[in-house]
């Protein structure tokens, strides 16, 4: 117990066996690893998807892109492609280790050898995932023109549901009729906004003229106040909790260290 305690563990292994064979924490260690990976992967996969011309939602700094050696006015999200792939790389650490283990009897074995690099190398990449992530999320220009342009009316489908909801129609009938009006745009080849307010009620007679506010994205937004929903009070309260976490997170760390 004395040399437990001077090593820095909180006990001694229960079982002498159990303390030679047992690469539990190794196994969980390359786990939390891929799955923190994986999140970083589809984290990056997002920025890829929002930074191409088609979306144009973001522009990546030089420091984290290059240019194509081909497409003068391409710019290649190197770092993202690269935190995308490494998240392959922890998972098969992951796999190494389970593999490894399911067939060894118990006690220590030269096998268990592999460990070392599986468990340092997804911790690494980890850290320099994060380390990268961090960079690009820092360094990245969000372009809101961009973003404005791509709302389409058809978006608000659902608002349009809503606001009967709120007039005390259940949902399962407003749904239908928020359908029947998307249709009705569709045949008349135009935006949902289009509908007039006499269409409307040509669908459901509880439509009034202030039904128009519908049609207000910043306000659909807004709308949207509940717990993690996407009301700027909402998002800064997401924000804001997280935080607390990150740093309840570090002082637990930093009391473990200690």
């Amino acid at each position: 117990e004395a040399l437990a305690t001077s090593l820095g563990f909180r006990c001694p292994m229960a079982n002498s066996i159990d303390g030679v064979t047992d690469r539990d924490f190794v196994v969980e260690l390359c786990f939390w690893s891929s799955l923190l990976m994986v999140h970083l992967s589809k984290f990056g996969e997002d920025l890829i998807i929002y930074g191409s011309q088609e979306f144009g939602f973001v522009k990546f700094a030089d420091a984290y892109s290059t240019g194509s050696s081909l497409m003068p006015q391409k710019k290649n999200p190197d770092a993202l492609e690269l935190l995308r792939g490494k998240s392959a790389r922890t998972i098969g650490h992951t796999v190494t280790m389970l593999t490894m283990l399911k067939g060894l009897p118990t006690a220590y074995n030269k096998d268990m050898q592999e460990d070392k690099a599986a468990l340092f190398d997804s911790l690494d990449t980890a850290e320099a995932a994060l380390q990268i992530a961090g960079g690009v999320l820092a360094t990245l220009t969000p372009q809101p023109e961009r973003m404005r342009g791509a709302l389409n009316s058809f978006m608000l489908a659902t608002d349009l549901s809503e606001y009967l909801v709120r007039k005390g129609v259940p949902f399962r009938q407003t749904h239908h009729v928020a359908g029947q009006a998307v249709q009705l745009a569709e045949d008349r080849g135009c935006a949902l906004t289009a509908l007039t307010l006499d269409d409307l009620k040509g669908l459901h007679p509880l439509f009034e003229p202030d039904v128009m506010a519908v049609w207000d994205f910043d306000a659909a937004v807004e709308r949207r106040d509940s717990t993690g929903g996407t009301s700027k009070r909402s998002v800064l309260q997401q924000a804001a909790n997280l935080e607390k976490w990150a740093g309840a997170a570090a002082d637990t760390r930093e009391h473990d260290l200690d």
